[in-house]
């Protein structure tokens, strides 16, 4: 495992009525080491992501991000200190074009946005369609989110992330709703303008051919606990996840 701690999760402890979606989860990440988590539905996966990223506040633990206790911030403070978040349905105002969406995004980034003013009249123009192109998108660049396919979607919504300029993404289910012929290229687009930008990645992802193909790391959650963490060959091997998570015979 290489580089530093970015984000470290502990003691995390959150229950809904009686299913526990965290029991005392403690997790580091580390930067430039892209993390799969996986495991079955209502393992608790999302939940930890909603917590680092301050949709949920633990009732036990704390998150800690670049030396930051962020664990009572809002999703907003949380974001102005470099953590992004794409969504599982691409969160896009669907009536504006491509480049309009991380125009928005940039003057709320800069804190420039006035009411009524022209989107054409932000500066920063020529930085969203560089964050275009690295996601292959500026020949759509013109055209309404609306008209998009979901894969183009999927990569607008990863430029927008991008426009926040953040230090750590967390993706829930990247590939979701994008047609299986197009998974891994629109994944390949993503992974290689994370590390242009240099953003370190978590994601939550049911694709296993997808987490051996990006991710340096997995963990495997279930009922709110971590029961594996390994390089991609070790975890998805390990008889226990072939059996309970991928679902196969051993």
């Amino acid at each position: 495992m290489t580089g530093r701690v970015l984000m470290s999760a502990q003691g995390l402890q959150i229950r809904f009525g009686g299913v526990v979606a965290a029991d005392n989860v403690n997790i580091d990440i580390h930067e430039g080491n892209n993390l799969a988590i996986i495991g079955p539905n209502g393992a608790g996966k999302t939940t930890f992501l909603n917590i680092c990223t301050g949709y949920l506040k633990p009732h036990a633990g704390r998150v800690v991000f670049d030396g930051k206790d962020v664990t009572r911030k809002s999703p907003r403070q949380i974001t102005r200190l470099g953590v992004a978040r794409a969504f599982q349905i691409p969160q896009l105002f669907t009536e504006h074009t491509a480049l309009e969406n991380l125009l928005i995004a940039a003057a709320a980034r800069d804190r420039s946005w006035k009411p009524f003013t022209a989107l054409g009249a932000i500066p920063e123009r020529e930085e969203m369609m560089h964050l275009l192109d690295m996601v292959k998108c500026t020949s759509v660049a013109d055209r309404p989110v609306s008209e998009l396919p979901e894969g183009q979607r999927k990569l607008v919504d990863i430029a927008l992330a991008l426009a926040l300029k953040p230090k750590l993404l967390f993706m829930d289910e990247p590939t979701s709703g994008v047609a299986s012929s197009e998974k891994f290229e629109v994944l390949d687009i993503v992974a290689k303008a994370l590390a242009e930008a240099q953003v370190t990645a978590v994601f939550v992802e049911h694709d296993i051919g997808i987490v051996e193909r990006f991710a340096d790391e997995v963990a495997v959650w279930n009922r709110g606990e971590i029961l594996f963490r390994g390089e991609p060959g070790e975890i998805l091997s390990h008889p226990d996840v072939i059996r309970d998570v991928i679902g196969e015979e051993v």
